[in-house]
């Protein structure tokens, strides 16, 4: 059996590529790392590491192909490969469904393309790009025999520096929820999927949770001058604010869709008890980059304030406190951070918010988060 996977930094080298090993893929990681890229092909193995234990992973049957010089062997290897996974950003999707489409038009036989990132329908955004490049008739095709299903994902791989440049560490912990109502051909037996009719669900429940605890670490972390997240979760303030940003992002999920609240409860924890592990401690400025897209409405911190105003009736204090301090957020080495604060001076911390999180100035969204700008 063979995979095709895009992106190989260490989410994709330490949790989706190592999976496929695991279930006896071959894998072909492709990437425009020249230096990854020959390593994979030199060694053809690598090695995970799981924090805050002494086991490790063995990665074997590997290979690596670069997308800027290797474009007809990616397509090749495209057409060969019976699963095409991703995990390489949301903003590099557009970039590689050129090639990802070459490649399924010159498949014999069904396939499935699964875009495993840190997004809500990542992979038929993916799909969508695909088929941008495609004719009506190309269009027909893939749609009979490529799938698509979108996807969850969850494992904190923290930023290292490790000496051997393949090496990487990532937590014990992982879910891989992948949904089966588009999937036209048999399911891919790889190890760690848990396959459900309905994703989303599972989706919300990591990005209100997830996510949504780990920007609250980030940006109120970052405005108390902290490092790392490890340093914000020491800040008993700051993990009683989580709690209550999670709280309301929680109460969202249970009136949603039906979660036990103990249950959710005792996820919460866990995925707190995740955040404080010391070797998986990260910057708060690597888990806060891109807050224009993380401020935007269907992402981590507005969305569920909205939807906890629209179900509950009541103000997400918690939730708000913390968009209000993103928007404090200055980080000169990120773009975005700086697209932000150039917005904010031009327009003002209010104004520049309601465009960003597509509200009116009147929205109690905004006028909730008004009361903690400084």
């Amino acid at each position: 059996m063979k995979a095709v996977h895009f992106g190989a930094g260490n989410i994709g080298r330490g949790f989706i590529g190592a999976l496929l090993s695991q279930s006896n893929y071959e894998t072909i990681f492709v990437d425009v790392n020249a230096e990854l890229i020959d390593e994979l092909n030199d060694k053809g193995a690598y090695r995970v590491e799981l924090a805050g234990t002494d086991d490790s992973i063995e990665v074997t049957n590997v290979s690596g192909l670069n997308s800027l010089e290797d474009e007809e062997k990616v397509i090749e290897a495209i057409a060969e490969a019976e699963v095409i996974t991703t995990a390489v950003g949301p903003n590099v999707l557009p970039m590689i469904a050129p090639v990802l489409a070459k490649g399924l038009l010159e498949k014999n036989s069904n396939g499935i393309v699964i875009a495993c990132e840190n997004m809500v329908g990542g992979t038929e955004i993916l799909k969508n790009h695909v088929i941008e490049n495609l004719d009506e008739e190309q269009k027909e095709w893939i749609s009979d025999r490529i799938s698509f299903p979108n996807a969850a994902v969850d494992r904190i791989v923290p930023n290292q520096n490790q000496k051997d440049p393949l090496t990487v560490m990532v937590e014990p912990y992982y879910e891989w929820v992948v949904e089966t109502s588009s999937i036209n051909s048999e399911l891919p037996d790889i190890k760690g999927i848990t396959y459900v009719d309905d994703l989303t669900p599972y989706i919300e429940r990591k990005l209100f949770t997830v996510n949504t605890g780990h920007a609250v670490a980030a940006y109120l972390g970052k405005y108390n001058g902290y490092l790392t997240i490890k340093e914000s979760l020491d800040d008993s303030n700051i993990k009683n604010k989580i709690q209550g940003a999670l709280s309301e992002s929680g109460g969202v999920l249970i009136e949603k869709y039906g979660f036990n609240p103990d249950e959710h409860q005792d996820y919460i924890d866990t995925i707190i008890s995740r955040f404080e592990n010391p070797d998986l401690s990260d910057e708060v400025t690597r888990v806060g980059r891109g807050p224009v897209r993380k401020l935007g409405p269907k992402d981590r911190l507005v969305r569920p304030a909205l939807e906890f105003i629209r179900l509950k009736k009541e103000e997400p204090a918690h939730l708000a406190e913390v968009i209000a301090a993103a928007l404090d957020y200055k980080n000169e080495e990120d773009p975005e951070a700086v697209e932000l604060q150039d917005l904010i001076r031009e327009k003002g911390k209010i104004s520049a918010f309601c465009e960003i999180a597509e509200l009116e100035k009147d929205h109690p969204l905004v006028q909730s988060v008004e009361k903690y700008l400084v």
